[in-house]
């Protein structure tokens, strides 16, 4: 590009080798650059949610049906079938609004903060090994959730849990977000905080992890080598199931905190005691199912978006 001077500092690349670095920013040059965005990674979140809504919307529902009220539903199917008969297929979509309006920024701070880090962590080659990207991962979940992930889950899990009231109030998602401040100040919209942090820090610090390690197993001893977006989605998936796994008992700590019934706990601590002690710790894995369905389309669906918008760019945009 006329004009764009690499730093003195970084070794001269060939497009290809830039290319093969992965999900970093490719040149330092004199344009002002925005660490904490990245376009690819908005688009790729954009598509994601639209597609995955559904499962997220009965696996938050399931993880709300706490068993002292007692169980709405028996399963998945269950809930799937009531909240079909009583709302229509739309019924599954409630709450949508709200993570499309979240998921593009989310996924475009994840992916920017994540670039931004790793370009500091990287090797002289150009490598980014799996703690490195473990740590990368970690702060990139950190900062998405503060920013973006608490208020909008917040809203995402009011929304859902208001249809299951006989006369739900919030009649779309500003009218939500409206009353929601309304009655409980700015701060109504980030309970869950803390649990949130701990979630999205370490799904991202798995996920980063388990990706950067099998797109280096992958490659082996040739940084060039290309890997084509079947197999960039089977790693996704993959890193996606280590995630659910590792953390769901944080993700459902955190829905309970977010709910209309987050009054009762005084804190996260007291929540994860409340839920150990009159449910027993098969209810820190509810939802799991549902999640696992999600969550490993979600993450393929990302992962291959943002190689493929970045690959695009890369032969529109030369930053050789």
């Amino acid at each position: 590009r006329p004009g764009c001077q690499k730093s003195r500092a970084q070794p001269s690349w060939s497009r290809q080798q830039l290319r093969s670095a992965g999900w970093a920013r490719h040149c330092r040059c004199s344009r002002p650059q925005r660490p904490l965005l990245s376009r690819p990674g908005g688009l790729a979140g954009g598509i994601e949610i639209c597609i995955t809504f559904p499962t997220e919307y009965v696996k938050t529902q399931l993880q709300l049906d706490e068993k002292a009220n007692p169980p709405r539903y028996k399963g998945i199917g269950d809930c799937v079938k009531q909240t079909v008969r009583d709302h229509g297929i739309r019924g599954l979509y409630r709450g949508l609004s709200s993570l499309v309006y979240g998921s593009i920024p989310k996924a475009a701070v994840r992916f920017g903060m994540f670039e931004f880090l790793s370009n500091q962590m990287r090797d002289e080659k150009g490598r980014l090994d799996s703690t490195r990207g473990l740590i990368c991962g970690l702060g990139a979940g950190v900062a998405e959730a503060v920013v973006v992930v608490c208020p909008m889950e917040t809203v995402k899990v009011k929304f859902i849990h208001d249809q299951c009231s006989p006369k739900p109030k919030y009649r779309g998602f500003f009218h939500g977000v409206r009353e929601i401040v309304r009655e409980q100040g700015l701060k109504g919209t980030y309970q869950g905080l803390t649990a949130t942090v701990l979630k999205q820090g370490s799904n991202q610090a798995i996920r980063f992890f388990v990706m950067t390690s099998l797109k280096n197993w992958y490659k082996g001893d040739d940084p060039n080598k290309v890997i084509n977006p079947f197999v960039t989605g089977v790693f996704g998936a993959l890193a996606g199931a280590a995630s659910v796994f590792g953390n769901t008992p944080l993700d459902v700590v955190k829905t309970r905190m977010q709910g209309l019934e987050a009054h009762k706990y005084k804190s996260t601590w007291d929540c994860a005691y409340q839920i150990m002690k009159y449910e027993g710790p098969l209810a820190f894995y509810k939802g799991t199912v549902p999640r696992l369905g999600r969550v490993c389309l979600d993450v393929a669906i990302v992962f291959v978006i943002y190689d493929e918008v970045v690959k695009f760019l890369n032969k529109v945009w030369k930053t050789d």
